[in-house]
């Protein structure tokens, strides 16, 4: 390799130096401006290929070092010695591989190597190990997040423990001091009732003592006789009285004490701890699949038995969508029915599995919906603005609004991002995760384009070309399905388990079935099933039923067998 690409190779020969313009791998040097145009038209080296001398210089520092010619004999590569694995000079032939057989012309080795099973299988293998690593560093993020929330709910579970501990302790303790109250009270009313007959016999004996001493004094003999016995019998009294204070142990001296409850008493003793953090780890559910393995894989997959032919649809119901304009559908969990409606102000409606409306969330513009899960939809915009808006049906509200930058028709969900036909700007993808956005497909999609994804594919519909798509995930295509006898002006789109495609046409009135590779079709419904202006469609893959909706009013719902 020349140690010097900044000046033309030919020129320094001639010890002029120019700056070179150009790079020749097979010259091995730089090329001036000059000496690039003399290059070009020579019978030698007018094949050869050239890059400008900046692409280069900004190869990497492994390619740039690797010698392109032998440096034993300093002599152009021209063989490529199988056994050995390494490209041979003339001279090497001769001299370290003159016992080899098994030799190729090293021009037809190299030839078209680029587009080589080898050359892509090494950039799908690094596509592989790029997408594994954003995963690993999603998971990774996710878990710090998750960890984040679980700190957070493990701090307001203590809080909330704590307080209940206090409010039940509160309430004990209230209890046991109004019961305190109480027996104090009753033993204090008791004594001060006693007090006040006290106080009234005390008054009786001190009048009677009062009358004794005036009679003793001032009373004949004949009266102090007369009134003796009536004195015996009012004492008599008194007596009995102060007797019956004694038996009745009104005299008790009463005393209080507080014995706390035996577990109160222990809990500082006893309870040692307010809990404990358990750790619970799960299994790495992001497997790695090598490029290699992954194709043995797929060459060992059987062709799956569940043929389109054998697909039938039997109608469950008919219902009432309570919308007009109708751009989505959607089934919930608990049996819920989800519709968009493009007319302004758009919005989504929520109906029951009984028929009735549960709820209509205006969203100022709404074009196609998907179930994200824990009461949470996602919904487009359409033309009429440049957000996807994530709704919570239980709380009825617009919980996240995401500023896509651009209009968004179709949407779907994988792993957890959010892909949709951005039109203009093609299909894209915004995490769920973080927000960040990056562009699957660049070229343009016509309006009303819907998309689905199927385990590591994409499929989309183009009404204006009567085509569904299927593309991987980095946007190259597999298949792609067109044919106006049967389809025509294509909008909703679903996947089953089996990667059967479903998809409406507008202008044919009905609904075809794709097979899973794009090769064969069938028409499932059309306007002899009284479908009449169908516009899109989901399918179910926990019960297996389709949801068809018409633009207006109508909706069924099918159970697909096979």
């Amino acid at each position: 390799m020349a140690s010097n690409w900044a000046i033309c190779g030919i020129c320094d020969f001639r010890h002029v130096t120019k700056p070179s313009v150009v790079w020749c791998s097979e010259c091995d040097e730089g090329l001036c401006d000059d000496c690039k145009e003399h290059h070009s038209i020579s019978k030698s080296s007018r094949d050869h290929d050239i890059v400008p001398i900046d692409d280069y210089q900004n190869l990497p520092s492994e390619v740039l070092q690797l010698a392109q010619s032998c440096r034993n004999h300093n002599q152009r590569f021209q063989i490529f010695c199988k056994k050995h694995d390494c490209p041979c000079c003339k001279k090497c032939v001769i001299e370290v591989h003159n016992e080899c057989k098994d030799f190729v012309d090293i021009d037809d080795i190299i030839k078209n190597v680029k587009s080589s099973n080898a050359f892509q299988e090494i950039e799908h293998t690094l596509s592989d190990l790029a997408y594994y690593m954003q995963r690993v560093k999603h998971n990774r993020e996710e878990n710090l997040i998750s960890i984040k929330d679980q700190k957070e709910q493990i701090e307001t579970k203590i809080l909330k423990a704590r307080e209940a501990i206090n409010n039940h302790l509160d309430f004990l303790q209230h209890k046991l001091i109004e019961e305190l109250n109480l027996t104090i009270d009753k033993q204090n009313k008791d004594i001060y009732q006693f007090l006040k007959l006290v106080e009234k016999n005390k008054k009786d004996i001190e009048e009677f003592q009062s009358n004794h001493l005036k009679i003793k004094q001032n009373a004949s003999e004949l009266q102090t006789f007369l009134t003796l016995k009536q004195m015996e019998r009012d004492i008599a009294t008194k007596e009995e009285y102060i007797q019956s204070i004694s038996k009745s142990g009104s005299l008790s001296h009463t005393r209080f004490f507080c014995k706390l409850d035996t577990y109160l008493e222990n809990l500082t003793n006893d309870v040692k701890r307010f809990g404990e953090v358990v750790t619970e780890t799960k299994p790495n559910d992001i497997p790695f699949v090598r490029q290699k393995d992954k194709q043995a894989a797929q060459s060992l997959i059987p062709v799956p038995t569940k043929s389109i032919d054998d697909l039938k649809l039997t109608l469950v119901q008919s219902r009432n969508t309570l919308s007009r304009a109708i751009r989505g559908c959607a089934m919930l969990t608990d049996g819920k029915m989800v519709f968009t409606s493009y007319t302004l102000p758009g919005y989504v409606t929520v109906v029951n599995p009984d028929g009735s409306k549960y709820c209509e969330i205006k969203t100022g513009s709404a074009f196609d919906v998907i179930y994200l899960g824990d009461n949470l939809i996602a919904v487009t915009s359409g033309y009429n603005s440049m957000y996807i808006n994530l709704i919570d049906i239980k709380l009825k509200t617009i919980k996240k609004s995401l500023n896509v930058g651009s209009s968004n028709d179709g949407i779907a969900l994988y792993d957890k991002d959010l892909i949709y036909c951005a039109r203009a700007q093609g299909l894209k993808k915004i995490s769920l995760r973080d927000d960040s956005a990056s562009t699957i497909i660049n070229s343009k999609l016509n309006d009303r384009s819907y998309v689905k994804t199927f385990n590591d594919t994409i499929i989309y519909t183009d009404k204006d070309k009567s085509t569904v798509t299927c593309s991987d995930m980095q946007g190259q295509i597999k298949w792609e399905f067109r044919d106006l006898s049967i389809l025509k002006y294509p909008l909703g789109i679903a996947v089953d388990n089996a990667g059967n495609v479903y998809v409406i046409g507008l202008d044919s009135c009905n609904v075809v079935v794709i097979s899973p590779d794009g090769q064969r079709h069938r028409q499932l419904l059309s306007t002899k099933d009284g479908r009449m202006e169908p516009s899109v469609l989901h399918y179910d893959l926990v019960s297996n039923k389709l949801l068809v909706a018409n633009v207006i009013d109508k909706a069924f719902l099918f159970d697909v067998t096979s």
